[in-house]
């Protein structure tokens, strides 16, 4: 595999939850930390939450306040994202990632991300 492959996006209410998967298969990918990052349109792609290779330590962004959560089954190859309580933002899409050149940190921005997913549309209605 050479990019992450998104999937589980689709339509949701507000309030209602949602499980964003990422397939990221092969030594590069099992060897990154890996992020979920989101972009709406006309609207910067921001983090939502990284985790690190093994899936011991992650991180989420304070703009998601504890709503989401990130981890990582590493047998399967697969990165979560689980999103309850979810608020009406409407239309948005999700992105997985890899940080090749870092493998034994654990960054949140955007720009330290370098392999990238097609994305998943999620959109939350109110």
């Amino acid at each position: 595999q050479v990019q992450p492959v998104e999937s589980g996006g689709g339509l949701v209410q507000a309030g209602g939850s949602l499980r964003l998967s990422c397939a990221a298969s092969g030594p590069t990918f099992a060897q990154s930390p890996m992020g979920w990052f989101r972009q709406a349109p006309g609207k910067e792609r921001e983090v939502v939450a990284t985790i690190n290779a093994s899936g011991g330590s992650s991180y989420t962004a304070e703009s998601v306040n504890g709503r989401f959560t990130i981890s990582r089954n590493t047998a399967k190859n697969l990165v979560y994202l689980k999103k309850d309580k979810l608020k009406p933002e409407g239309k948005a899409v999700y992105y997985c990632a890899a940080d090749t050149s870092r493998p034994f940190l654990l960054r949140y921005t955007v720009s330290a991300y370098d392999i990238w997913g097609q994305g998943t549309e999620v959109t939350v209605s109110s």
